[in-house]
């Protein structure tokens, strides 16, 4: 238990400094967030070099930090498996007097990479203000200043001769979220090879894959779909949990159990990326008799020849997983196909599930499940003189462009 306490001299604050720091703290919270955060951040720091204790002050810098760094970059930059592929990938491709541009900077992690690899200058460009200075400074104290150049923009408003002197020879990025398309890495990388890369220009990654097999988990099911709680029935509310997004430990705790391989959903191809919707209906084969709780949507990507990373159920790592629940488990014997149709644009992935019997023409949805469709990309309309499943579509609403994008579960 803490004890109150004495603060010993060193840690007591003169009363104008005290005085000074309640002035400032009050003036961050009139500020504007517009420019990112950026002085809203330097006039909390200067509150709490006046008074390294001032409680509100502490806590306005967390949460400022936390609304515009999102979590997901420490375990990242944690992932030793990801840095070590990633490092050798940037290895093999980068040569000597090679132009990069690093999209997606982070904390810096790549653009060092690509530098240490031979590069004769990287362009790395991140449009969140606060992450774009804390990446020059960790750039700084690394001694590559003079070799790596942060561009504070988002990818598509750099202009060639502005910003970057000449187009790239190496495109790199790691801007993917659990099923390859939700930060937008297509539309991204259509823009970068197209307007800010040389003709033939290398990437990292070069391919990617979404993956899908069916899984048995009854504590999948338990802890997204509870049927009650202290004699209740709950039923009614799970609508809302159609789409499981799964932390690592998640993953652990739920224990899926694979009753089949995975299949292959889509291709993406990232040294020639598009933007074109693509549709697939297939069977996923269930190997092994089970309940079939969930559909387990993952991703392959090859970063370079040979080198590969991913989120299936056997990696680790510090990506997060997807899993489409189905309305009601699927008991399933060995042999037994499961019907799904997959769907994607230029940043959503859909999935619906027809069932373990094939059937002839247009198969019944059990349901539409999109993911992402929250973060505001997309809106519920409805169709007048349609049927129940085909009189709900998910449109694009109106949106201010990415800078007012909701962060990204990574």
């Amino acid at each position: 238990m803490l004890q109150n306490q004495t603060p010993q001299p060193s840690q007591t604050c003169q009363p104008q400094d005290a005085r000074e720091a309640e002035r400032l703290v009050q003036l961050a919270k009139s500020e504007s967030l517009g420019d990112g955060g950026v002085r809203t951040s330097q006039i909390l720091s200067e509150a709490l070099s006046a008074d390294p204790c001032h409680h509100e002050a502490q806590v306005l810098q967390e949460r400022l930090h936390q609304m515009f760094v999102p979590r997901w970059h420490f375990p990242m930059l944690a992932d030793k498996a990801r840095n070590r592929a990633y490092a050798q990938a940037i290895a093999a491709k980068v040569r000597p007097g090679d132009v990069v541009l690093d999209i997606g900077c982070g904390a810096g992690l790549t653009a060092m990479l690509a530098a240490r690899a031979g590069a004769k200058h990287v362009y790395t460009c991140e449009q969140q203000p606060l992450i774009a200075a804390a990446a020059a400074r960790v750039i700084a104290e690394n001694g590559l200043s003079g070799r790596i150049t942060v561009i504070p923009k988002w990818s598509h408003d750099i202009v060639v001769g502005e910003d970057m002197p000449e187009q790239a020879d190496v495109v790199i990025s790691e801007i993917v979220d659990t099923v390859l398309l939700g930060e937008g890495a297509l539309a991204t990388l259509t823009h970068a090879m197209a307007a800010l890369a040389k003709p033939g220009a290398r990437a990292v990654p070069e391919r990617g894959r979404l993956m899908a097999q069916p899984v048995e988990s009854g504590k999948l099911a338990d802890l997204w779909r509870p049927q009650k709680a202290e004699g209740f029935d709950l039923s009614a509310f799970h609508r809302f949990a159609r789409v499981a997004q799964l932390t690592p430990n998640d993953l652990e705790t739920c224990g899926m159990r694979s009753l089949g391989p995975a299949t292959e959903l889509f291709q993406f191809d990232f040294t020639r990326p598009d933007i074109d919707p693509a549709r697939t209906t297939g069977d996923l084969v269930c190997a092994a008799p089970g309940t079939v709780h969930a559909v387990f949507v993952s991703f392959e990507m090859d970063l370079a020849p040979g080198i590969q990373v991913a989120n299936d159920l056997q990696s680790g790592g510090h990506w997060g997983r997807t899993a489409f629940l189905l309305d009601r488990p699927l008991p399933a014997k060995t042999g037994a196909q499961l019907r799904v149709t997959a769907q994607h644009d230029a940043s959503q992935l859909s999935l619906s599930v027809h069932g373990l019997a094939p059937r002839a023409g247009a198969a019944d949805s059990a349901g539409l499940w999109m993911t992402r469709a929250w973060k505001g990309g997309y809106s519920l309309q409805v169709r007048d003189g349609l049927g129940p499943d085909e009189a709900a579509v998910w449109a694009p609403a109106h949106t201010k462009g990415p800078d007012h994008q909701a962060p990204s579960f990574h």
